[in-house]
């Protein structure tokens, strides 16, 4: 039996559904103003808000576990989703903080990535991560590393590696380390190369969601060339 989670807010439920979730119950504290933001934010999505069910605030707070400015909430089922080895695919390794965790997904999903892989004991799925991400868990897999074994290249990114240059292979995987931490020794020692990002000087480091950013963005332009 599948999962079910939480999608918080308009913006989580419009992604889901744009990926293909089945979002039910849709709730939401205010129909008409849901069909509004449908109408100006997702035109292509208004039937299905239409079809939301109105609740108050009291229900909606039970069923959500606090109130949301948007007014809207969904259920939907975690998806199973195969990993596409034809785009890099995103290592973060024992990610923390769990709002950048969401939030570079959102990133991986921008970039058309392959996936995005943790390590560690963050739940990838958990409800933090799924509102940083903005429902963006429908549109590319996401999961727990069952191990450091990949076909293709291991590629680590730290502020001591070797400059990133050239093309990054479409089956590659990219390594970034946590925020506090940066890599472990596990994935040094599995890497195959460790390459860093362009960085000004005095400037000590970036955070994981632009370094994710960056390197997938590195893999993009010189795909297109």
């Amino acid at each position: 039996m599948l999962a079910t989670v939480l999608l918080e807010g308009f913006h989580a439920v419009k992604h889901a559904l744009r990926f293909g979730a089945v979002v039910h119950p849709l709730i939401t504290t205010d129909l008409s103003a849901a069909v509004s933001l449908a109408e100006t934010h997702a035109p292509d999505l208004v039937e299905q808000f239409k079809a939301a069910t109105e609740v108050d605030q009291a229900h909606f707070k039970i069923r959500v576990g606090r109130t949301h400015p948007t007014g809207v909430a969904g259920f939907a089922e975690k998806p199973d989703l195969p990993f596409d080895r034809d785009a890099p695919i995103v290592l973060l390794d024992n990610p923390r903080n769990l709002g950048n965790f969401g939030a570079t997904i959102r990133v991986a999903a921008g970039l058309d990535a392959g996936g995005v892989i943790s390590t560690g004991d963050v739940d990838p799925w958990h409800p933090n991560v799924l509102r940083g991400s903005a429902g963006l868990h429908f549109a590319l897999p996401v999961a727990k590393a069952e191990n450091l074994d990949f076909t293709g290249e291991l590629i680590a990114f730290d502020a001591d590696g070797d400059l990133l240059r050239g093309p990054i292979p479409d089956d590659a995987v990219l390594a970034f380390g946590s925020e506090r931490h940066g890599l472990s020794q596990e994935v040094r020692d599995k890497a195959t190369r460790i390459v860093r990002l362009p960085m000004r000087e005095k400037v000590s480091s970036y955070n994981l969601t632009t370094s994710v950013a960056m390197g997938l963005y590195h893999w993009v332009i010189h795909r297109a060339s």
